[in-house]
C-alpha cells in the first residue's frame, strides 16, 4: 500500500501484473506520438527487486558459512540467478527493516563470555593442545560488520548495490524517486550533450600565440577552462578574472 501511495503522489501510471521476477518493479516508456501508436511502449533497462528481510539475512549467513557447510543460496548466487533471467538489465536490490534484525539480538552475559577463556586456560595448564574448531555462526548473531562485508563483496563481484531502507513506507518513497529518475534520464542525457559550437569559431581554430614575455598565456588558460563540460565563455571569463593562472586556482581550493 505504501508503494502504491507513493507512486500515486507522483501521478505515475502503474500496472500490477505477473513478471519474470516475482515482486520486481520494472518501467516502460511510451514512445508513440500519435493515437495509432498508442500501444507502442519501450522497456527500460532498470529493474528494482525488494528482498524480504529473512531471505536477505539467510543469504548473508549462507555466504559466511560457505566454507563450513554445504553450498546454499547466497547473495551473489541470488544475483547471478536473476541476471540470467533478465540479461541486459540493470539490477538494483532493496531490503527494508534491517534494524529489526539487530535490535532482536540479545547481548551475551559476561559469565558466558568468560567460560571459553577459563576452559582454554585450564587446558593450557594441563598441557593439553587446544583444537580450534570452526563453528557455524547462528543466523540471529549476524553482526552489522557481517552485513557490510557481504554488501561490499556483492558490489565488487557483481556491480549490484543494495539499498537499505528503514520501512516499507520509505521503500515506497524510494520507488517513487527511482521512477522519477528513470523518467528524466533521457532528457538529462540530451541536455548534457556538448555541442562544441566554439570549434566553428575562426578565432578558436587559429589558436593562440604566446611570446617570450608570456603574452597570450591568459588566453590559453581561458580556453583550457572552456574545455570543461558546460563551461560557457562568460563563465570562463569570470574564472580567469578571479584566478589568472592554474596555480592560483589550485591554491584557492
Amino acid at each position: 500500500d505504501e508503494i502504491l501511495a507513493a507512486l500515486q503522489s507522483t501521478e505515475s501510471n502503474y500496472v500490477i501484473q505477473s513478471q519474470t521476477l516475482p515482486y520486481s518493479i520494472t518501467w516502460r516508456r511510451k514512445t508513440g506520438l500519435t493515437q495509432a501508436e498508442e500501444d507502442d511502449w519501450t522497456e527500460e533497462p532498470n529493474v528494482l527487486v525488494p528482498v524480504l528481510l529473512p531471505d536477505f539475512i539467510a543469504m548473508i549467513h549462507n555466504g559466511k558459512q560457505a566454507r563450513v557447510e554445504s553450498p546454499t543460496e547466497t547473495l551473489q548466487s541470488f544475483v547471478a540467478e536473476i541476471t540470467e533471467k533478465i540479461p541486459g538489465k540493470t539490477l538494483s536490490l532493496a531490503v527494508t527493516e534491517l534494524e529489526k534484525h539487530f535490535s532482536s539480538q540479545k547481548p551475551k552475559s559476561q559469565k558466558k563470555l568468560q567460560q571459553p577463556e577459563q576452559s582454554s586456560s585450564k587446558a593450557q595448564e594441563e598441557g593439553k593442545p587446544r583444537k580450534r574448531k570452526e563453528k557455524a555462526i547462528p543466523v540471529s548473531q549476524l553482526s552489522r560488520l557481517d552485513v557490510e562485508e557481504a554488501l561490499v563483496e556483492l558490489q565488487l563481484h557483481t556491480g549490484v548495490q543494495v539499498q537499505v531502507l528503514a520501512s516499507w513506507k520509505e521503500f515506497g518513497e524510494f520507488a517513487s524517486m527511482f521512477t522519477k529518475a528513470v523518467a528524466e534520464a533521457p532528457f538529462k542525457k540530451e541536455k548534457t550533450k556538448t555541442s562544441f559550437s566554439f570549434c566553428l569559431e575562426g578565432d578558436w581554430c587559429r589558436g593562440v600565440k604566446v611570446d617570450r614575455t608570456g603574452k597570450g598565456l591568459l588566453q590559453v588558460w581561458k580556453r583550457q577552462i572552456q574545455q570543461f563540460n558546460r563551461v560557457s565563455l562568460e563563465m570562463a571569463n569570470a574564472i580567469v578574472a578571479r584566478y589568472p593562472s592554474p596555480l592560483l586556482l589550485m591554491q584557492a581550493y
